[in-house]
């Protein structure tokens, strides 16, 4: 029996039998359940409770055994000290306030139907793959849209978390941080973090400067990525080396690179290469991009912001050393998608945020124009019914696996609460 169905039973009030009784055989009668706070201190708080015709106001903890209240060390704790009420699973002993006096127990199997704890039992055990897999369809459009939402808002609160970070250690330069999450997530998972590792040592201030030229911007993150290291005779490939050297000197750019790129096992449209000098591109042509960004409110008018493609050279060659057919290395719809949801959705949430502005209308119509990912969990989904429409919903599903399913919290989830409700 976990600790969270005993939360879900008392917040939702899933009595079978009435009037509620106390181990003493004290009459309750519960005005308000009390707010579930799932943070440090008692369980509930706020709660109004008439137990033998006396109401209180307080908190309401709740423990499997009643010993729990010592175990957790709650009698030496002043936040426990206007509890009211203690409702346990099992009551193996009397429990007291730091002024000596009992604190009321209720005791859950004296009062809940047989029939819903067998049905919390069937519910929770092993299944394929989530346990709610042969419910989860039946839950109400409406309702299950609105729990969507919410855990899509989720997923972007603790998204917004690395960024807080980086805007600390920027000292609030949201180019800067823009920057720093772009560079990041051009390179994927293979190059992710190379990526990173060479913009936090590249100040944001030497692209501000070197925007206006591209050879020093292609130059500069090929050079700092530790890409132009290599040997060739490419004459495109020495004018990138000698800007690269003349860069280093002039702005004291020197350090050893600790993650390397990969090329193993990319796609040639995701070498490293071509990604960084994609990039260049982008900070070329748009030299104010993070306010671009930030004022582009619609799926249409991000994307046309990544519109681009890496220069003349690269329509010939994936790298140095071999010229390839020729072709065009534009940013496909789908890798800014990617990049929408990783990096351009997360910073205009942090930054409404930090303005004190409500982004949520606007964030929920770019996600909602999106189409939805594609990946092994949404397939999963699929089969059990449930098929993302949107890219807010395929990354509500993604929070709702990661975060709920994989560590069992079907009592906090609006799946797992209806499906016990009905």
């Amino acid at each position: 029996m976990k600790e969270d169905f005993l939360h879900y039973l008392w917040q939702f009030q899933k009595w079978s039998i009435l009037p509620l009784k106390t181990v003493h055989q004290q009459e309750i009668y519960v005005h308000k359940p009390g707010q579930y706070l799932q943070q440090a201190g008692p369980d509930f708080f706020n709660a109004l409770i008439e137990i033998d015709q006396q109401l209180w106001a307080g908190s309401v903890e709740i423990h499997f055994k009643s010993s729990d209240w010592f175990a957790h060390h709650h009698e030496k704790d002043a936040n426990y000290e206007n509890v009211i009420l203690h409702v346990v699973w099992e009551h193996d002993m009397e429990i007291y306030r730091q002024d000596g006096s009992m604190i009321p127990t209720l005791v859950f199997p004296d009062f809940v139907s047989h029939d819903l704890i067998l049905e919390y039992e069937q519910f929770m055990k092993p299944k394929s793959w989530i346990y709610c897999e042969k419910q989860i369809k039946n839950v109400p459009v409406f309702q299950f849209q609105a729990w969507l939402e919410r855990l899509f808002f989720e997923r972007l609160e603790r998204k917004s978390h690395d960024i807080a970070i980086l805007l600390e250690h920027q000292t609030f330069d949201w180019e800067a941080v823009l920057f720093k999450m772009l560079t990041k997530n051009f390179g994927l998972n293979h190059n992710g973090a190379a990526f990173f590792e060479m913009a936090q040592h590249i100040p944001f201030g030497i692209v501000r400067k070197e925007a206006h030229n591209l050879l020093s911007l292609e130059s500069l993150f090929l050079g700092a990525a530790g890409l132009l290291s290599v040997e060739s005779e490419d004459v495109y490939f020495l004018k990138l080396k000698e800007q690269w050297q003349y860069l280093q000197e002039k702005y004291q750019i020197f350090y050893k690179v600790v993650i390397k790129t990969t090329f193993y096992k990319l796609r040639p449209d995701n070498f490293p290469t071509i990604r960084l000098v994609q990039l260049a591109q982008l900070y070329h042509l748009h030299y104010q991009l993070f306010s671009l960004l930030i004022e582009s409110n619609s799926y249409e008018g991000i994307q046309n912001v990544f519109k681009l493609k890496a220069s003349e050279y690269w329509e010939t060659h994936y790298n140095f050393t071999h010229e390839s057919p020729k072709k065009s290395k534009n940013i496909t719809r789908s890798f800014v998608d990617l990049i929408v949801i990783n990096t351009i959705v997360p910073v205009k949430f942090m930054y409404a945020q930090n303005q004190g502005n409500d982004a949520t209308e606007a964030l929920l119509e770019i996600m909602t124009s999106m189409p939805a990912e594609h990946n092994a969990i949404l397939e999963k989904f699929a089969l059990f019914g449930v098929n993302a429409t949107s890219a807010m919903e395929s990354q509500a599903l993604i929070e709702l696996k990661s975060q709920y399913c994989e560590f069992r919290r079907c009592m906090q989830c609006a799946v797992g609460t209806y499906c016990l409700k009905y």
